[in-house]
């Protein structure tokens, strides 16, 4: 058989620990850099290390791996650092598993984790649990690359033995720990990274980044759907550039078909960030402290990196993984491979008459949405002898339904979506992934809910003139459709739940983590309303 013909690359290499931009000429064999010839002048273009998004639960583009990484290498993005717990809490190992086969059929780097936290909470109803010695077990697989996210921080600080099996189980085979303490600071936080936790990614001020620094984490710098802390934090990556990295957690699939990792290196330089700083957070220091097998464009390394137009812009030319041309001008070249099917989704429809709430007071809890954060605030309103919606006060109806039994729905108000018609409704709802709905009058409650139901999943849009539903058929939270055809249904949906009247930057993003418990201040899970502050459930009226 004919030897294939390696294929040459020409551009100037960018080297953002060295600080170096060579004039160069790459040979590529069998998907290694065999050959670097420094070239006597500039080319018009910059080869640089692959993207890394450093922190990203994959589902939560409502895609499966493969079509995730569809429209990533489009942006120059090689690898994640993927924590798959939002599976794992649908359907507990073989979810992790059916993450790890779908990932195989692409050359993307997908950098699992075990998930550490399944159940997120015990005070929700989810699809599976996550034993210490489950977890242990993923952790001995070579392609389980770390302990994914430990969220329940205040179980690490009470030194609470099931956390500390896992975190012993990720050291003893030498793979890192991730972190989440959204607001952690004094000496809880000290002991919080004492006991082995590596990173952080839910920094939302500048002054907490710098006290977690302190104490030896690595922050990552989330810009997501939802959450976007890019703003608070990017001057870091000047002063620490070797412990800070960049991640989108979650990144909904009309953001990602825009841009990803590149859109935010083109921020940091646009405010002044140096080049070389902000190409090191976005490319070397995930993959070394994670050990994503990326390389640094010399002589033996795999042949991943992007092709850019300049330091400024950062417009994506082309994509090489292991050698592979996986985009070219915008286009990816990967083939969409099957997408297989599990679910596990038992709700039954509700009616109307099961979002009433008998009135028990003068006036209720209401969560307070904050838009661009994942955090609520606790407020309160009065209500009338029937409480009910009052949109004229920015105040809705908003219930969590049981996705694996027959339950009645937990009910509570909610302020921050502006809603004036209509419901939204979500199965994807962080991190147990029971049906959450929100809207302005019962009926409509019971429309949105069945829809998604009937669908084995979804997201959907009901209102006076609109019945719209983007099924996700994969464990409920992933489309089992291409990814460009998912991106531009859900930016459909999204258009229609502003003319419901909406004005929040991401709604259904923000509405999935409406049910997150381990993310203070209120939130409603399956069971109740739940204050995060004092991990316990709070009666709805005052």
């Amino acid at each position: 058989m004919k030897p294939e013909s390696p294929l040459v690359v020409r551009g100037n290499i960018v080297d953002p620990v060295a600080r170096t931009i060579t004039p160069s000429t790459l040979t590529i064999r069998d998907g290694v850099i065999a050959d670097v010839q420094v070239d006597a002048t500039p080319h018009a273009t910059y080869l640089t290390p692959g993207f890394v998004d450093a922190h990203v639960h994959v589902e939560s583009s409502m895609l499966v791996p493969s079509e995730f990484a569809r429209l990533a290498v489009r942006h120059g993005t090689v690898a994640t650092v993927s924590d798959p717990h939002e599976i794992a809490n649908v359907l507990g190992v073989p979810g992790v598993h059916y993450m790890l086969q779908q990932a195989r059929s692409t050359p993307f780097h997908f950098h699992f984790g075990a998930p550490s936290c399944v159940p997120a909470t015990r005070f929700e109803t989810n699809g599976a649990e996550l034993t210490p010695a489950d977890v242990a077990a993923l952790l001995e697989r070579p392609d389980i690359h770390y302990l994914s996210e430990v969220m329940n921080f205040r179980g690490v600080i009470a030194g609470e033995p099931a956390f500390a099996e896992m975190i012993a189980a990720a050291r003893r085979v030498g793979k890192p720990v991730d972190g989440h303490a959204p607001g952690l600071r004094g000496p809880d936080c000290r002991t919080y990274f004492a006991a082995g936790i590596s990173t952080d990614h839910e920094c939302f001020t500048r002054d907490e980044a710098l006290e977690k620094l302190e104490y030896g984490a690595h922050i990552i710098i989330r810009e997501g759907s939802a959450a976007r802390n890019f703003e608070a934090l990017y001057t870091l990556i000047d002063e620490y550039p070797e412990r800070v990295m960049l991640g989108s957690d979650d990144k909904h699939p009309d953001d990602l078909e825009r841009g990803h990792i590149n859109l935010l290196l083109r921020r940091a330089v646009a405010a002044g960030v140096d080049p070389f700083n902000a190409l090191r957070v976005a490319t070397v220091n995930a993959a070394r402290h994670y050990r994503i097998p990326l390389g640094g464009l010399a002589v033996g390394d795999p042949a991943t990196f992007v092709e850019i137009d300049d330091l400024r812009n950062f417009n994506v030319l082309r994509t090489f993984i292991r050698g592979q041309l996986v985009a070219d001008d915008g286009r990816e070249t990967l083939s969409p491979m099957p997408i297989p099917i599990v679910n596990q989704f038992s709700a039954r429809p509700p009616a109307a008459a099961d979002f009433a709430i008998a009135r028990g007071g003068d006036s209720v809890r209401v969560i307070e949405v904050i838009d661009g954060q994942l955090i609520t605030r606790s407020g309160r309103h009065v209500v009338g002898d029937t409480p009910q919606s009052d949109p004229a006060h920015d105040v809705l109806k908003i219930a969590v339904i049981n996705r694996y039994a027959d339950a009645p729905p937990a009910v509570g108000f909610i302020r921050g979506f502006g809603l004036r018609h209509g419901v939204i409704a979500s199965s994807v709802a962080h991190d147990s992934h029971n049906l959450i709905v929100v809207g302005v009058n019962d009926a409509d409650l019971a429309r949105a809910a069945d829809l998604v139901i009937r669908h084995g999943g979804g997201l959907a849009v009901v209102g006076p003139d609109v019945e719209e539903v983007l099924p996700l058929p994969v464990a409920g939270i992933m489309s089992d459709a291409h990814a460009v055809t998912v991106a531009r249904r859900y930016a459909e949906l999204d258009r229609a739940a502003r003319t419901l009247g909406t004005t929040l930057a991401a709604p259904f993003m923000t509405l999935s983590f409406m049910a997150l418990l381990v993310i203070p201040e209120l939130k409603l899970s399956d069971r109740g309303l739940f204050d995060a502050n004092t991990s316990r459930f709070v009666p709805l009226f005052l």
